[in-house]
């Protein structure tokens, strides 16, 4: 069984520690204590620590798993390598790519095993929508793909730290977009021409609170991406327009609503299209089933590919952020 230090207790690092797919949570690590106490009232024994190198140093601890602010999430890694530790770091994994491409040079150079937490991959809809689509080819070849991911943020959400350019890096584009940008290169591939714009609409931040992409591929399939911290009603939607029908994921529980995977095929002569759809009201467990994917690359002595992926998000948000200067 590996023993697992978490470094960040806010509510992504509270998620973690309760979907740890039957690896042992052995420390973790807050400067607030309160966070802290959230995850030790849950477990049965537990280290705690307010220093997150003395976790990342501690000699019993296998996996270190990275939820802090954006700031602080390359310089915790990049020690947690350097220690000889394998990591789940949350996106965007940095502030920059320039410190998500050393990562991966330390992670090749001391041979551990490092994944970036994308968990919306690991949703159920969304991985039954890429096997309907790559395994059973149920809509043929995709043209283009839609996402839109939006919140209605909370009474001072600009005074958070995720307005705070010393903290965030980015506005709406970064905390939400990213995983826009993540899944439509699942479905679709790496783009090679990117447009869009972003923009301030009603916060009171330095970022964006709103961003509208149009992401081409060199064969000219596009994903359209509007990501949201004015969207009043949570809202989540991705669809995937093949030649031969549409698949459809709304919700992602809670307060984004009931997830759910609609498959719309075009009968033969056209006509309305037949539709199947799935529903998933469980408690969400997307954390568990990639913490159980990244022990198993471990196990394998597999490294997936998320940080590449991730410097290639960054790619896409920079060039967004550039025409808005």
């Amino acid at each position: 069984m590996k023993n697992v230090g978490i470094i960040g207790c806010g509510a992504v690092g509270q998620k973690r520690a309760k979907q740890l797919a039957g690896a042992s949570l052995y420390y973790v690590c807050d400067t607030n204590v309160d966070k802290m106490a959230t995850i030790l009232n849950c477990t049965k024994m537990c280290w705690a620590t307010s220093d997150w190198e003395t976790v990342v140093n501690f000699k019993d601890i296998d996996i270190v798993i990275v939820a802090t602010t954006h700031n602080m999430l390359a310089p915790i890694t990049k020690a947690a390598i350097i220690a000889g530790k394998h990591v789940l770091v949350e996106k965007p994994v940095g502030m920059n790519i320039e410190e998500i491409q050393e990562l991966v040079e330390l992670r090749d150079k001391y041979n551990v095993k490092v994944h970036v937490g994308f968990n919306l991959r690991f949703h159920p809809a969304i991985q039954r929508a890429y096997y309907l689509h790559d395994e059973v080819n149920s809509i043929g070849n995709i043209m283009y793909t839609r996402c839109i991911y939006g919140h209605g943020g909370r009474k001072g959400y600009d005074l958070e730290w995720r307005a705070n350019p010393n903290f965030a890096g980015g506005g709406s584009l970064v905390e939400q977009g990213i995983h826009c940008i993540d899944l439509a290169r699942m479905f679709l591939g790496h783009f090679e021409k990117v447009d869009g714009f972003n923009k301030t609409y009603f916060w009171d931040q330095k970022f964006d609170d709103n961003a509208f992409l149009t992401l081409r591929t060199k064969d000219d399939k596009v994903a359209f991406i509007h990501t949201s911290s004015t969207e009043w009603k949570n809202k989540f939607c991705l669809e995937i327009f093949g030649d031969n029908g549409k698949l459809q994921i709304d919700g992602l529980g809670g307060s984004y609503g009931v997830e759910k995977l609609t498959l719309y095929t075009i009968p033969a002569g056209f006509g309305p299209p037949i539709t199947h759809s799935w529903e998933y009201p469980q408690e969400d467990k997307s954390w568990n089933t990639e913490f159980e994917y990244f022990l198993s690359n471990i196990e394998k002595g597999i490294n997936d590919d998320t940080l590449e992926n991730c410097v290639e998000h960054w790619k896409v948000i920079n060039r967004i952020y550039k025409k808005g200067e």
